[in-house]
């Protein structure tokens, strides 16, 4: 097919999002799969002399158009799922994992990296080449290159089974998300809820044709009425069905176990079982770990644990604080998991005398974009300027990031939730920096959230008003998306994010979290929205002396989370006779101070682990939040030299030693460059709130 017949065949600009429809994915994936098998068959022929620009040039550009193809139709799938695009989707993932399979476990491409790492030209090589190399060779040991033909067989099964189960996995929770609605026909019954998640409500309902009040299970929707309902069993109802979805507990409305993952996560922990014992690993997590910053398996648990303890005190003494707030004040002897939301909004604005629906007020989305923007080019010296493409959803907008008139990367903005779009927010890459034929290819990412859309009030447009909460997502994202657009590296297997351990990339968005906590930063980023007044600096200073309001509570869930994460990975036997649920069951036994009801199961909307990259690596947030909190110290550490202004100059030089370099070599170097030193807990647990 020409690409004028086949838009995902087009590689010359930006996806052509506008006339890419379901019919194309699957000529434009047999066909590019053929072309990679037979560059790769040409490559695989014995030759005198291995070199990067006679074999990993060519492979990397094959294989390079397959992956954003691929990436394009894995991207809408996520963004715009619908049951055709879903079918065709499911169709080739089984094509494209073999394919990759096949390509990980080739002997003849695995020699010839490892004759070009051995040859005198390697010597000769840039850094980056060489950290590509040598990624190249872990990468086809670990993808079971050294494995016997009836094991890499095996082995090659095992990855498209994974694959396929971890896409159900998604699918069912964004069908059980999509499926459960809520109509509320008395306004009564909606006392506590801010004008705002009302209107939104109503206006979903009246888009349905219903009467009343109408949510769902998106983020937007549901948890409002978890934090501001009086409604205490309106509340029960939200929680248990979000507590419940994609389980044999589901609150759907028919077939009530058929979006039930509980089978796929047993499945999913059976198969990465079998992958690291072919491997020759003892456990999935010592796997994870190949690729990663920390040493093992038992380093990151004793990290874990570690954390736990010093968050420990804190958390007990938040859940008391709670507790008796809720006794004395609101009537409740007893918290329930719904309430827990509520009674924190009542205490917090009993303690510091602002909610978050005031803060929101202050928030309207242009304000926060435009505040957001002005960060990042007095911070890196860029200009971000609207740009034009097309995309996916009328929604979506498009922008260029440019360097003394130069362009550098372009990005699209996805910020709204709506039927059809995974929950969560992400960064992804479309296309990544590279320079090949002596021309640069700019890189392009896509910047997605679950944000509450613009709602019409009497006819009238209102803006979309962002929590605090929301604004301190979309800076997380961002971070992710400078990572990748502002790198200067120019080969494709290290630039940008790409490359970089995963326990690191976390590191510069939660970095630019903490700009959000900034009075010059945030200033320039509010109007309220009747009166266009920028936020009180008395408000200001109410929220950051509640910045770490149940900071050890909060600590102590990711840490929960991480460490239920490692040992399902590390030491749980899915053949044996233990559930998912007894780990659950005693990780919480030890570490948490607030047990969900039983009836609680999280874990199958748990999409980080079991349809995401962080399977034994959901540390990571943790691990790379020492780094983060301990990059930002060098900013505040300048500041104060500096009168309080921006210190530009530590962002250049966080541009230059982390942002820049990517994955061209070890997170830990680029660290230690930037800081001058190794990491240290200290700043994340003074941020925290948590330091003795």
């Amino acid at each position: 097919m020409t690409t004028t017949e086949n838009p995902l065949l087009d590689f010359t600009g930006l996806p052509r999002f506008d006339a890419i429809r379901p019919e194309h994915v699957t000529p434009a994936i047999d066909e590019l799969l053929a072309h990679n098998r037979a560059v790769v068959a040409q490559l695989e022929a014995p030759s005198e002399d291995v070199t990067w620009q006679n074999f990993v040039t060519p492979l990397e550009n094959a294989t390079e158009q397959l992956g954003r193809a691929w990436g394009i139709v894995g991207h809408l799938n996520s963004v715009v799922d619908t049951p055709e695009l879903r079918a065709v989707y499911n169709e080739n993932q089984p094509k494209v994992t073999e394919f990759w399979t096949e390509l990980s476990q080739n002997e003849a491409l695995f020699a010839k990296y490892k004759a070009l790492k051995d040859s005198p030209e390697f010597a000769t090589l840039s850094p980056a080449r060489q950290r590509i190399i040598d990624n190249a060779i872990r990468d086809f040991r670990m993808g079971g290159a050294e494995l016997p033909p009836e094991q890499k067989e095996r082995f090659g099964a095992i990855q498209e089974q994974h694959a396929a189960v971890s896409t159900r996995f998604s699918e069912n929770v964004l069908d059980a998300t999509n499926d459960w609605t809520m109509v509320v026909e008395n306004e009564a019954d909606l006392a506590g809820l801010p004008d705002d998640v009302k209107h939104a409500a109503k206006s979903l309902a009246e888009k349905n044709g219903k009467q009343g009040w109408q949510f769902t299970l998106h983020f937007p929707s549901y948890y409002p009425i978890l934090q501001f309902a009086d409604n205490r069993a309106l509340r029960e109802k939200v929680y248990r069905a979000n507590a419940t979805k994609a389980s044999e507990l589901g609150d759907v409305f028919s077939e009530k176990d058929k979006w039930d993952n509980g089978g796929n996560i047993v499945t999913l922990l059976k198969l990465r079982a079998e992958e690291a014992r072919l491997l020759g690993y003892k456990n999935f997590a010592e796997v994870s770990l190949v690729p990663k910053m920390a040493q093992s398996p038992e380093h990151v648990i004793e990290f874990l644990e570690d954390l736990a303890k010093r968050a420990r005190p804190y958390a007990e003494k938040d859940l008391q604080e709670l507790q008796a707030f809720a006794r004395e004040n609101l009537g409740m002897d007893r918290l329930e998991a719904w309430d827990l939301p509520y009674a924190s909004e009542k205490l917090q604005q009993h303690r510091y005398s602002f909610s978050a629906h005031e803060v929101k007020q202050y928030f309207p989305e242009h304000k926060v974009i435009d505040g957001l923007f002005k960060l990042i080019q007095n911070l890196f010296s860029v200009e971000i300027k609207p740009d034009e493409a097309p995309v996916w959803h009328k929604d979506v907008r498009f922008f260029r990031i440019e360097r003394n008139g130069e362009l550098v990367g372009q990005f699209y903005l996805d910020l709204y939730a709506r039927p059809g779009k995974n929950s969560g927010a992400w960064m992804d890459d479309a296309r990544s920096r590279r320079v090949e034929g002596g021309r640069l290819q700019t890189p392009v990412a896509y910047l997605t959230c679950n944000f509450t859309e613009p709602s019409v009030v009497n006819g009238q447009p209102q803006p979309a008003l962002f929590t605090h909460d929301e604004v301190i997502t979309l800076f997380h994202e961002f971070g992710h998306g400078l990572h990748h657009m502002l790198t200067a590296v120019e080969e494709l297997g290290v630039s940008g994010i790409s490359g970089v351990e995963w326990d690191a990339v976390e590191l510069p968005s939660q970095f630019m979290e903490n700009f959000c906590w900034e009075w010059d930063v945030l200033s320039h980023m509010t109007a309220h929205v009747k009166t266009g007044e920028p936020l009180p600096r008395a408000l200001f200073d109410k929220m950051t002396a509640a910045k770490n309001f149940q900071s050890g509570l909060q600590t102590l869930r990711q840490v929960e989370f991480s460490l239920l994460d490692m040992h399902l990975h590390y030491d749980y036997d899915p053949e044996g006779g233990k559930s998912v649920q007894d780990v659950i069951d005693e990780v919480r036994s030890r570490f948490a101070v607030i047990v969900p009801p039983a009836f609680n199961r999280f874990q199958n909307s748990f999409g980080h682990i079991f349809a995401g990259g962080y399977a034994a690596g959901y540390y990571s947030y943790k691990w790379a939040e020492v780094l983060s909190a301990d990059a930002y110290a060098a900013f505040e550490e300048a500041a104060e030299l500096e009168g309080g202004k921006l210190p530009v100059q530590t962002g250049e030089k966080f541009l230059r030693e982390i942002l820049q370099v990517g994955g061209s070599r070890p997170a830990l170097e680029s660290f230690t460059a930037f800081r001058g030193r190794e990491p240290m807990i200290d700043a994340l647990l003074r941020h925290s709130g948590m330091a003795a």
